[in-house]
């Protein structure tokens, strides 16, 4: 079926822009636990959708035969990502003004703690690269807009899937039920048969006496 090769082949894309945002934005948030600060919303909030949709994505890809039986399902599933990878990328949109060669002259800069301008006045390691920590938060907002619409189209073609799976089911339905039909139709002929040749066979053996 042509849409579920394509619903597999943008599940694959979503895995592969994933893992690597889930891998940065993770390193963003050891950072964090380690000087013993709260992940900013605009980190925290992009990183919990990545994680769970890469899980969500995985899932689905390895047991396709049951995300293909409950399509509508998985339909409405990848919909609410779509919702909440736009909620992640709201968040993290001040990088968008960023300058990565002068990352220091944005405002996002002064809200990253040990990775903006805190980290820089205590000398953290976190921050002893900062254009390297805006790169980085660049490559997640970017994946998380591509996943925006990666979601969406998976959206479209798991009711493109879940439809023509529902419609497999009621072929098989109307077969099953025409089939006992018949096996109905034909037990009865037999019966309705039966008495003519027990009455048959009754006539020729008086005539044979006689």
């Amino acid at each position: 079926m042509i849409s579920g090769i394509f619903f597999i082949s943008w599940r694959l894309a979503e895995v592969f822009t994933l893992i690597p945002t889930v891998g940065m934005l993770a390193w963003f948030v050891h950072g964090y636990t380690q000087a013993n600060m709260l992940t900013p919303n605009a980190v925290l909030v992009l990183f919990i959708v990545s994680t769970l949709a890469l899980a969500w994505a995985f899932f689905t890809l390895i047991d396709y035969a049951r995300a293909r039986r409950s399509g509508y399902f998985v339909a409405f599933v990848d919909l609410l990502f779509v919702g909440a990878f736009i909620a992640g990328v709201w968040y993290l949109r001040g990088i968008t003004d960023a300058n990565c060669s002068h990352f220091g002259s944005s405002r996002l800069y002064l809200n990253l703690g040990v990775f903006g301008n805190y980290g820089v006045s205590v000398n953290s390691p976190w921050a002893a690269h900062i254009n390297k920590n805006c790169a980085m938060l660049k490559a997640s907002f970017a994946f998380g807009i591509m996943n925006i619409i990666f979601f969406f189209i998976t959206f479209f073609f798991a009711l493109l899937v879940g439809r023509h799976h529902s419609r497999k089911e009621e072929t098989v339905v109307v077969r099953r039920s025409s089939s006992h039909r018949g096996n109905r139709r034909s037990t009865s002929r037999e019966y309705a048969s039966s008495p003519r040749r027990s009455h048959q066979s009754h006539r020729s053996r008086r005539s044979y006496y006689v």
